[in-house]
């Protein structure tokens, strides 16, 4: 009889009354902080077409994937869409890239500073993760996956023009899922849709991203 009755008064421990009688639920419980970066961080791209895991280069690339992490922290990512596939002609295919990104302007944060390659050691090889931008220090929450390798993206210290000596920020590289990349950047594309060179690489429909997501930190391999 004893543990009938305490486990019966449980639930009222739960509530407190108000001034008017009413019962009051107590104040939510303040969302855990994130969890920190560590010199990896394995994120999960979930798509209507499947699903793409990658590793961002936190100890190389810093304030890149502190910015995407950002992002994904917050959910920004959800529901956005790849709406890009640049596809190169020349080369050993498929040559070019993917690209997904964030279309509502109030969803997105200030932009970030550039961090060239020639800075952070990261190439632009076939499955990389690289940030998006008009000019260098513009950079914000689109990025694009390589399905080449785009030597040209890579910053150049020794060229006379501004943009080849920037190159762009390579922060990330694909570990699995480069299949669910393929289809992407063989998806339908739209003959009329996007701006400039642009113009014929903007995917018809887009594809749509249903989350972005850290993964729990990968344990280290056995030594010897």
């Amino acid at each position: 009889m004893k543990r009938r009755f305490v486990l019966a008064a449980l639930p009222a421990l739960l509530f407190t009354l108000t001034a008017a009688g009413k019962p009051r639920k107590p104040a939510p419980r303040p969302a855990p902080p994130p969890a920190p970066l560590g010199d990896v961080v394995r994120i999960e791209i979930v798509t209507e077409l499947g699903t793409i895991t990658a590793d961002l280069f936190h100890k190389q690339a810093p304030i890149t994937v502190r910015n995407v992490v950002r992002y994904i922290d917050s959910r920004r990512y959800d529901g956005t869409t790849f709406y890009r596939a640049m596809k190169l002609d020349w080369g050993e295919q498929p040559n070019g890239l993917i690209q997904m990104g964030i279309r509502d302007a109030a969803k997105l944060f200030p932009p970030i500073a550039h961090e060239p390659t020639s800075q952070t050691g990261i190439k632009h090889k076939a499955g990389t993760l690289s940030l998006a931008r008009n000019a260098p220090g513009t950079g914000r929450a689109d990025f694009s996956i390589l399905m080449s390798d785009l030597e040209s993206y890579d910053a150049d210290p020794a060229s006379d023009n501004p943009e080849l000596r920037a190159g762009y920020a390579a922060f990330g590289q694909v570990v699995s899922g480069m299949d669910v990349a393929r289809r992407i950047f063989e998806a339908p594309r739209s003959a009329t849709e996007g701006l400039g060179l642009m113009k014929g690489q903007m995917l018809g429909p887009p594809i749509k991203v249903l989350r972005i997501r850290r993964l729990p930190a990968q344990p280290l391999p056995p030594v010897g």
